[in-house]
């Protein structure tokens, strides 16, 4: 008598899992919720504006008031009102720069470990550390 395998038990479990951990992967970002930042391109080029919401796992973030978009909403109770709301979108984050705390134009950003072990973010054009606004 011939032994019954289900399909599924004879495949390589291995298949999908680098792919699955490769998308699940977060994205290590230059920039965190509340800095200012300068839009270096895309259609809203030149604006700045302050980063509302990063999202790690697809490398976007959300600037106020750069990429608006009108969203329908549809009323969830009774007393709520539905209709078209103007909102965000997320722009990728390799299209904004963070701006220098001294002089205000984009700068790259350089890490620095201090002597009691705190990691600090520092301006490449001034040498001015950025603070951290949580």
């Amino acid at each position: 008598m011939r032994i019954l395998k289900y399909r599924k038990t004879d495949r390589p479990r291995a298949v999908n899992r680098k792919r699955h951990a490769d998308n699940a992967e977060r994205v290590r970002l230059h920039v965190t919720t509340g800095d200012d930042v300068r839009v270096m391109r895309g259609e809203h080029k030149g604006s700045t504006g302050k980063i509302l919401r990063v999202l790690p796992k697809t490398g976007r973030v959300v600037v106020q008031g750069v990429n608006i978009v009108k969203k329908h909403r549809k009323a969830r109770r009774p007393e709520e009102q539905s209709g078209i709301i103007e909102m965000e979108a997320p722009i990728h984050a390799s299209n904004v720069m963070l701006l220098d705390p001294k002089s205000g134009q984009p700068t790259r950003t350089k890490w620095r470990i201090d002597t009691d072990g705190t990691k600090e973010r520092l301006s490449v054009k001034s040498g001015e550390p950025i603070p951290r606004q949580r």
